[in-house]
């Protein structure tokens, strides 16, 4: 009596393809006699001495092994790769670029698929065409242009067989490259033509107002010299006046203003009364009654007096009106 020895397991058909069955067998050594199961990965898949899989896929692809087991131990083979063979399929067609596609690009599709083995032979085609356009995983098309435009589909093929993928159009979306770059050179000249512009103005507008208070504050400076140069020069100046009596007549007036002279800055109770003295004047006008005579002669007195100033003389303004 002795545990399982010498487990092996062997396959028939050695070659498997999509949709073929496959049977798998377990030989194993053990007295008594084990009992067998099959274990793919690490998950029991079915037992006995033999193991058949009918209609096989690609998902029944893997590493397979027998385990044996009796009263006085157990023992598993080595695993088994089971490689299931199957055409080409989910072929798909990729474009190099997922933007816009410009007259005079370069244009490039490739052809995908799933085949075991890999696909070896790929041919292109052009749906308005009945022959291949071209051959490769990838087709290129250099200086792509509107007669280039259409609908493009591949045909991968091994062993096995063959599929083809879907169509895709490939077509002219675009202006000239050449003509992107000028639009794009002159949009850039032109914003920068604004910026400069834009500049300018601030630069202009800043040196305006500049020059503006400049002018403003000599204006000012002018009129404070004005005024103080009035102020100086109107104290002793006599100021002349003409009155018309009557259409023929005129009055010439001569008066003469003085301030009443203070001595020193300090002001004493005087000097303040002084400062807010009223002064009276009176006005005597005669007129000759007969108007006949060819000549008229009016006397005009006017007499100032100054309260504050007792000492003062009097001063009388005559004026002769003809």
């Amino acid at each position: 009596m002795y545990k399982p020895k010498n487990v092996s397991v062997s396959v028939s058909p050695s070659v498997i393809v999509e949709g073929d069955s496959v049977t798998l067998s377990c030989n194993s050594d053990a007295k008594p006699s084990a009992e067998i199961s099959w274990i793919k990965g690490e998950m029991t898949v079915g037992s006995g001495g033999i193991y058949s899989i009918s209609n096989l896929s690609s998902d029944d692809s893997g590493e397979y092994k027998c385990r044996s087991i009796n009263e006085h131990g157990e023992k598993d083979s080595d695993a088994v790769k089971i490689n299931v063979m199957y055409a080409p399929r989910d072929v798909v067609v990729t474009l190099n670029s997922s933007g816009v596609i410009v007259e005079g690009d370069s244009v490039t599709l490739s052809c995908i698929s799933d085949s075991n083995p890999l696909a070896l032979n790929f041919s292109w085609f052009k749906e308005d065409q009945t022959s291949a356009v071209g051959s490769g995983q990838s087709f290129s098309i250099s200086s792509f242009n509107s007669s280039s435009s259409g609908r493009f589909y591949c045909e991968a093929q091994n062993k096995y067989g063959s599929q083809r993928s879907a169509s895709v159009s490939v077509s002219v979306k675009g202006v000239q490259r050449a003509a992107l770059h000028t639009v794009s050179g002159l949009v850039a000249g032109l914003i920068f033509i604004i910026i400069i512009i834009f500049i300018i103005i601030i630069v202009f507008i800043k040196k305006k107002r500049r020059d503006g208070g400049a002018e403003v504050i000599r204006r000012n400076q002018e009129d404070r010299s004005g005024r103080s140069a009035e102020t100086a020069s109107t104290n002793d100046v006599p100021l002349y006046s003409l009155v018309s009596a009557n259409q023929r007549d005129d009055l010439y007036t001569n008066i003469k203003a003085k301030k009443p002279a203070r001595s020193g800055r300090k002001q004493t109770d005087k000097d303040s009364a002084d400062g807010e003295e009223v002064q009276y004047a009176s006005v005597h006008h005669f007129k000759n009654k007969d108007m006949k005579k060819n000549e008229e002669y009016d006397c005009q007195s006017i007499e100032t007096h100054h309260p504050s100033d007792a000492n003062r003389p009097e001063e009388s303004i005559y004026s002769a009106v003809k």
